[in-house]
C-alpha cells in the first residue's frame, strides 16, 4: 500500500457516530489510522468501539483533546462549538468526502480514479444517474468501470476499495460536503443551478452558493446557462462550460430541433433525442444536457450518451409517471421539496393540476405560482403551510379552483387530494405532485408522500370513473 498522505499521520478526530461517521471510522481504523470518535450518543460510540477497536470521546471533551486533523460528519454546522473551539486551536477539520479525494489522489487504492462531481439545488440525483449511466455504456470501449456514488449509490470508500475496481467515480455531492472540502478537484464537476436552501446551516445564501460553486474549481467546470445565480457563481471561472435547453452556441450543450447537440468543440455534434426523456418536462431535459456535457467532456462518445441516456430510467419520487388512466398522467415529484424544484417539475408542463403542500421552511411562494398560473388548471393543497400556498394560488391564479385538505393523517389526507384532483382532470391533464415544501409534518419522509400519491392514484381512478 501506497504511504499514507502526511494530514493522515497523526492523531484523527472523527465527529459524529452516525451513518458518515462509521464510514470514516471503518476506512480509517482499515488504514491503521490513530482514530478517536466523538459523539453525544454514548451507545454509538460503545458500537464503534467494540468493531474497530477506537477510542472514543465525549463531544465536550473532545474540544480539549490533542489532535492534528478533524473528520467532521456532513450534519455537523460550521458553527458547532467541538469544530469552532478545534479550528481555532489550528486543527484542520474536513469532510468524509475531502478524506476519500486525499487518500485516492495520494494513490493509496492504487492509480487515482477520474472524478465527475455534480452538485445544485435540484436535479443532482437525476443527473448523476444519467452520467453514471452514459460511462457505464462508454465502459464497453474503454474498459473503464463507472458507478454512482456520494449521494447516491454507494459510498465513496466502498467504491474506492471496490472489487473489481471503479475507474470513474460520478459523484453527487451536496451543499455540506463541499463546504468541509479543501483539495477536490473534479476531473469535470457541474454546477446545475442554485435557489435558497439549507441557509440555516450556511448561515446565508452566498456561503451556500460559494460552497457549492468550489465543483468548478477542477480541470474543467460546466454551469447551468439557464440558471442566473448559477453563472453568477461561475464567472471567475476560467474555461467554463456550460448546458441550455435552447439553442448552444459555442462551449455548450443545447436542444436544437428535438435534438441534444453538443458545440462543446469546434465540431457540432448530434448527440441523442431530446425527446421521451425521464423525468418528463424541461427538467429532465436540463438533466440530460448536464449529463451529456460533462460525460463529453470526459471523452464519451456520442454513442455512449445516446445509449446511456436511452437506458436510464428516473429515480423514484423524481417526476416519473406513476399512473396513466384515460387520458391522465399522474406525476409523482415528491422530490420537490422547495419551491424551486417545484419550478423545474412544472417547466415543460401544459394543463396541470397540481397538488402540493407541506413545510415551506419559511420560502416563498408567491413567484412560483405567478410564473405557473396560466398552467396551473385546478389546485389541491395540504400539510401545515397548506393556506400559504392556496393565498398564492388566489392571489395569482385566480382562475383555478383550489381543494384544501384539511386532514393530516398521511394516507387519508394522500386519498382526498387524489380524489379531489381527479374532480378537475380530464383527458390529457397531468396530476402532478410537486410539493414545493417539505414532507416531514405529515409523512416519515419524501418517499413515502410518493407512494402515497402513486397507490392513491391507481386505487381511486377506476372508483372515480364508476362514480361519475
Amino acid at each position: 500500500m501506497t504511504e499514507l498522505p502526511s494530514s493522515l499521520r497523526g492523531r484523527v478526530l472523527v465527529a459524529g457516530a452516525g451513518v458518515s461517521g462509521r464510514g470514516c471510522v471503518a476506512m480509517l481504523a482499515s488504514l491503521g489510522v490513530d482514530t478517536t470518535v466523538a459523539d453525544s450518543n454514548q451507545t454509538a460510540l460503545a458500537e464503534l468501539a467494540e468493531e474497530y477497536g477506537v477510542a472514543t470521546v465525549s463531544v465536550d471533551s473532545a474540544a480539549q483533546g490533542d489532535f492534528d486533523l478533524v473528520v467532521t460528519s456532513p450534519g455537523w454546522r460550521p458553527d458547532s462549538p467541538l469544530l469552532v473551539a478545534l479550528q481555532d486551536a489550528g486543527v484542520e477539520v474536513i469532510g468524509d468526502v475531502e478524506l476519500a479525494y486525499r487518500l485516492d489522489r495520494a494513490g493509496v487504492f492504487g492509480a487515482p480514479r477520474t472524478w465527475l462531481v455534480v452538485t445544485g439545488t435540484n436535479g443532482k440525483t437525476t443527473t448523476t444517474g444519467m452520467l453514471a449511466q452514459i460511462m457505464q455504456a462508454d465502459a464497453q470501449r474503454t474498459g473503464k468501470r463507472a458507478l454512482a456514488v456520494g449521494n447516491i449509490g454507494v459510498s465513496l470508500f466502498d467504491a474506492l476499495t471496490a472489487t473489481p475496481r471503479v475507474d470513474v467515480l460520478c459523484a453527487e455531492l451536496s451543499s455540506f460536503q463541499l463546504h468541509w472540502s479543501s483539495h477536490v478537484r473534479p476531473d469535470v464537476g457541474v454546477l446545475l443551478n442554485l435557489a435558497d436552501d439549507h441557509l440555516d446551516w450556511h448561515g446565508s445564501f452566498d456561503a451556500y452558493a460559494r460552497a457549492k460553486a468550489k465543483v468548478l474549481s477542477g480541470e474543467v467546470a460546466v454551469v447551468g446557462k439557464d440558471d442566473a445565480e448559477a453563472v453568477h457563481y461561475a464567472a471567475d471561472t476560467a474555461d467554463l462550460f456550460g448546458f441550455t435547453a435552447a439553442e448552444p452556441i459555442q462551449g455548450e450543450v443545447g436542444v436544437s430541433a428535438g435534438r441534444l447537440v453538443s458545440r462543446l468543440n469546434e465540431q457540432r455534434e448530434d448527440l441523442a433525442s431530446a425527446e421521451g426523456i425521464e423525468p418528463a418536462g424541461l427538467a429532465g431535459v436540463l438533466d440530460a444536457a448536464a449529463a451529456a456535457s460533462v460525460a463529453r467532456l470526459a471523452g464519451a462518445t456520442p454513442e455512449s450518451i445516446a445509449q446511456g441516456l436511452a437506458v436510464y430510467t428516473v429515480a423514484g419520487h423524481r417526476g416519473a409517471v406513476v399512473h396513466e388512466h384515460s387520458g391522465i398522467t399522474f406525476i409523482d415529484n415528491s422530490k420537490a421539496t422547495n419551491p424551486h424544484a417545484a419550478d423545474a417539475a412544472l417547466k415543460g408542463l401544459n394543463s396541470v393540476v397540481w397538488v402540493a403542500g407541506g413545510q415551506l421552511k419559511g420560502a416563498e411562494v408567491d413567484g412560483l405560482v405567478a410564473k405557473h398560473a396560466a398552467q396551473i388548471k385546478a389546485a389541491v393543497v395540504m400539510g401545515v403551510d397548506r393556506e400559504e400556498i392556496a393565498h398564492a394560488l388566489a392571489e395569482h391564479a385566480p382562475h383555478a379552483p383550489v381543494d384544501v385538505i384539511e386532514s393530516s393523517e398521511p394516507s387519508a389526507a394522500m386519498n382526498a387530494a387524489v380524489r379531489a384532483a381527479l374532480q378537475h382532470a380530464e383527458a390529457g391533464d397531468t396530476v402532478l405532485l410537486a410539493p414545493a415544501a417539505a414532507s416531514l409534518d405529515m409523512y416519515t419522509g419524501m418517499a413515502q408522500r410518493g407512494d402515497f400519491f402513486a397507490a392513491a392514484a391507481r386505487e381511486l381512478t377506476p372508483q372515480i370513473e364508476l362514480e361519475n
